[in-house]
């Protein structure tokens, strides 16, 4: 079965990117379901995007993971202090 990342580096070379460029993006940067989807779906909506946009859409959604990553790690924290509140130490 392929998984999310081969999809998108096999979606990267059919629009002709150089093979080096689309391994770095679909194993290096992009290498999460998360990321890779949402890779895909920018790749499939936008028909010919230049490298230098690729590379910004990329950023883009690392830069939303990781906002993510620490919107769940700021709850977890209120979670935790709340808890302290309410039963203590």
């Amino acid at each position: 079965m392929e998984s999310r990342s081969d999809e998108l580096y096999h979606a990267l070379c059919e629009k002709g990117y150089p093979d080096e460029f689309c391994k770095e993006i679909a194993y290096q940067q992009m290498n999460t379901d998360y990321t890779a989807t949402r890779m895909l779906g920018y790749l499939y909506r936008v028909s010919n995007p230049r490298p230098e946009d690729v590379v910004d859409e990329m950023l883009a959604i690392l830069t939303d993971r990781e906002a993510i990553i620490q919107k769940k790690e700021l709850e977890h924290a209120q979670a935790t202090i709340n808890k302290v509140y309410r039963k203590g130490l």
